[in-house]
């Protein structure tokens, strides 16, 4: 397909229907990039399993099922209905609006990066073992897509036999898995590769962390302002930082997976109500959009819309004999930090610095339909492509003497940075290599293998 990017220039005569004709089309002999995305030397989490990486095929047909409206039981509701790209995927709306318009239990959380976490469980309260498992829940609930099987509602299975007798998605569901059964595990499969692939990293953040290596020292693009934030954010409050990265992990500022709660624990519209096992978060990038709006209120009940408001409760964080499960990093000394007012504005601003630009408007995360709710597939040479186990593997971890890689057959590239992005290694190899990494400093290296279709794997290995 045409990129639209292309299709912006000044319009010639016909152009302007070309456009019409385009739109909701999807060329299978040139599809979008999703696996050869670049992602900065320091990023260094990857929660694609193995069985699951994220191809162009994969992704292209998740992103359609993303969209699709028929995934409900009505025909009104979407994925994409509660996470919409021009808000980090995410929803403006305190409880998204169901598919007959009940509301949801918990405000939508937003889907930037998801695949740069530790943490592999998702919604709020980790309940999904893993984003294949939470990409049907939402299709399976009896108030926001109504397959649920409960109450009168039909199961999965008729949603399946739904899609089943789309043509689009007999030829979609051929080229990714080989023949057009549809299945749960495939949707699951499918979807997952496509919330993976949205990915942000064109931050005023990601600037200067290039530029210097790290986030340790003064950025040179920051403000005084963002660089105090930043400072802040980074040191415990024993040394009289706010002590974010405690919990938010930079580069990627996920949330660390042992934590507990934060304090927040109430229910949305269900005052009096409390709720203390909600420990999972998104990224904090993306908070904000290019024009500095939130992305839709914050925390799983909506109780704040504005990052001030955020860093007001960090401040002085409630403790309620009633919260059992509060992070132990947030009572005693983290529960007061006696921040002054210049000191939150920084962190505000520092806050505002990890928002990209481009994730709102890329047309390879935007709606595939057209006006009309149709979406027209040409081409279709694309090869069906493997599901095989990719067989990849960077031992032993940690690493003292040597560090061996091996591969499925085939011929790769590999370069081996360090933590402050440099290049210590670059090199091709066949199946097998071994690297002396005796001579190396101790610390994190991060080794990025391409392979023979042009897809990128990152391992990161610890030298001892």
């Amino acid at each position: 397909m045409m990129r639209r990017s292309f299709l912006r220039k000044a319009l010639l005569p016909g152009v302007l229907c070309f456009l019409l004709l385009t739109a909701g089309t999807i060329d299978l002999d040139n599809l979008f990039d999703y696996n050869g995305q670049v992602t900065p030397f320091y990023i260094t989490k990857d929660n694609q399993p193995m069985d699951n990486m994220i191809t162009d095929e994969g992704a292209t047909l998740g992103r359609v099922l993303f969209y699709d409206k028929q995934l409900s039981l009505n025909g009104t509701i979407a994925c994409a209905s509660c996470h919409k790209q021009e808000f980090a995927f995410s929803d403006t709306a305190v409880r998204s609006v169901g598919f007959e318009g009940g509301l949801t239990g918990r405000h939508s959380m937003r889907l930037i990066n998801s695949r740069f976490a530790d943490d592999m469980r998702f919604f709020w309260d980790k309940r999904a073992e893993s984003l294949e498992d939470q990409t049907t829940m939402p299709v399976q609930d009896h108030v926001e897509m109504g397959f649920s099987g409960t109450g009168g509602q039909p199961g999965i299975d008729s949603l399946l036999n739904r899609l089943a007798s789309i043509g689009h998605y007999q030829q979609l569901f051929t080229m990714v898995f080989g023949d057009a059964e549809v299945t749960e595990a495939r949707i699951q499969r499918a979807l997952a590769q496509f919330v993976r692939s949205i990915q942000s990293f064109d931050s005023k953040y990601d600037a200067g962390r290039a530029i210097m290596g790290n986030d340790l020292d003064p950025f040179p693009n920051y403000t005084a302002e963002e660089n105090l934030g930043k400072e802040l954010f980074k040191k415990p409050p024993i040394d009289g930082g706010a002590g974010c990265a405690q919990c938010h992990r930079s580069p990627e500022f996920d949330i660390d997976f042992h934590s507990l709660n934060n304090g927040v624990i109430g229910v949305a519209g269900s005052p009096g109500e409390i709720d203390l096992f909600n420990t999972r978060a998104p990224t904090l990038r993306d908070l904000v959009n290019p024009q500095g709006l939130v992305n839709g209120p914050l925390m799983h009940n909506a109780q704040f819309t504005s990052l001030e408001q955020v860093i007001d409760h960090y401040n002085l964080i409630p403790q309620n004999p009633a919260n059992t499960n509060l992070d132990l990093r947030l009572q005693g000394p983290g529960s007061n930090l006696g921040l002054t007012p210049e000191e939150k504005s920084a962190l505000v601003a520092f806050l505002r610095t990890l928002s990209g630009t481009n994730v709102y408007t890329d047309e390879r995360w935007s709606d595939p339909f057209d006006a009309n709710g149709n979406v027209t597939l040409i081409g279709g040479s694309a090869q069906v492509i493997s599901h095989s186990p990719v067989e990849l593997s960077v031992y032993p971890n940690t690493a003292i003497d040597e560090v061996n890689v091996h591969a499925a057959a085939g011929t790769y590239t590999m370069s081996v940075f360090s933590m402050t992005g440099s290049k210590v290694y670059s090199g091709t190899f066949t199946n097998h290599t071994k690297l002396d990494v005796r001579s190396w400093k101790s610390g994190i290296y991060v080794f990025q293998i391409r392979d023979e279709k042009g897809r990128t794997f990152k391992r990161k290995v610890i030298k001892d």
